[in-house]
C-alpha cells in the first residue's frame, strides 16, 4: 500500500510538532531543576545550542517570577502555619 506524498508530509509535520512539544517540555523541566538546585546541568551535559535554549528558558522563568529565590518561597511558612504556631504558644 502506497502513501501519498501529501499524507507523508502531514504525518511528518505532526511528528515534528510532537517532538518539538517534548523538547520544550523537557527543557522546561531542566530549567526548573537548575533554578531549584542552582546547578547548571545543561552546560555540563548538553550540546551548546540546547544549553543556550535552556538558559533562555531559565531567564524567562526568573523574569516571570520576579527573580524570587525559588527555594526561599518553597520553605516559606504559610499563614496557616503561622497561625498554628501562635495558638500553640
Amino acid at each position: 500500500m502506497s502513501i501519498s506524498k501529501n499524507d507523508q508530509i502531514i504525518r511528518l509535520r505532526e511528528k515534528i510538532e510532537e517532538l518539538e512539544f517534548q523538547k520544550d517540555f523537557q527543557q522546561d523541566i531542566i530549567a526548573d531543576m537548575e533554578i531549584i538546585t542552582g546547578v547548571d546541568l545543561a552546560k555540563k551535559s548538553l550540546p551548546k545550542t540546547l544549553a543556550k535554549e535552556i538558559a533562555l528558558k531559565k531567564k524567562n522563568i526568573l523574569k516571570q517570577n520576579g527573580s524570587i529565590n525559588v527555594l526561599e518561597s518553597l520553605n516559606k511558612p504559610t499563614t496557616k502555619d503561622l497561625k498554628r504556631n501562635k495558638s500553640n504558644k
